[in-house]
């Protein structure tokens, strides 16, 4: 079976928080918050993980994370680097020898294996794939006076998570060209937007979980707690 890598991205600061401490290391479940992501890939079948943190935190992240809870499958800590895309290529480059990668936010701690899985797999079958749930409200778009100017058909509308999951090769391809257009990086959301983009391979959708939410904002650490206790039990 050819390998897999996982990237786990760490380096944002959480403003929206409201805490000096990054989210990442808040505490959820009585452990860091990282932990519990870390946890779910070291328990698939990923064959290694990169983490990627902040300026300045690879000792930290070593030692607190990586060394005290036993992370056996984190073959690499690499400073991220100003924005999103950045951190994403750092990991990309300290990948080793690998066919396919995950790319996933360190602050969504309610990833589960069979999401892993699943995403593993499609990225073998498809080449590109993303994470994500139809999404259950109705959206509008408004123009530049804040007035509703459209709203578009929920049914085809998905709420974007992560992993987000591709051949090795085809995503590094995309970052490499994505390194070279500065106007491009002004616009880049998320992985996949760089493969459609930078490639114009296309990126296959699959189901992943309302429960893989992205800790941004206290409320969420709140929620987080509840999903984890359902998904590993109480401790």
């Amino acid at each position: 079976m050819e390998r897999t890598a996982a990237v786990v991205l760490a380096a944002g600061k959480g403003s929206r928080m409201g805490s000096t401490i990054h989210k990442q290391y808040m505490e959820l479940c009585g452990k860091p918050l990282l932990y519990h992501t870390l946890r779910a890939f070291e328990e698939s079948s990923v064959d290694e993980i990169v983490l990627v943190t902040g300026p300045g935190e690879v000792p930290f992240c070593q030692n607190e994370i990586v060394d005290r809870y036993g992370f056996s499958k984190i073959s690499a800590v690499t400073e991220g680097g100003k924005e999103r895309f950045h951190s994403v290529y750092a990991g990309l480059k300290a990948v080793g020898d690998c066919a396919y990668v995950l790319i996933h936010d360190g602050a969504r701690p309610c990833v589960t294996k069979e999401i892993i899985e699943a995403s593993r797999v499609a990225a073998i079958r498809y080449g590109a794939c993303v994470v994500g749930m139809p999404v259950k409200d109705t959206i509008k778009i408004s123009d530049e006076n804040g007035y509703a100017a459209l709203t578009p058909d929920r049914t085809s509308l998905w709420q974007i998570q992560t992993p987000q999951a591709f051949r090795y090769d085809l995503v590094l391809r995309a970052y490499n060209r994505l390194m070279d257009s500065e106007s491009f990086q002004k616009r880049v959301t998320d992985d996949a937007m760089v493969v459609e983009t930078m490639t114009k391979e296309k990126v296959k959708l699959i189901q992943g979980d309302y429960t893989n939410i992205k800790v941004t904002t206290p409320e969420d650490l709140e929620i987080a707690s509840v999903f984890l206790n359902r998904i590993y039990g109480k401790k």
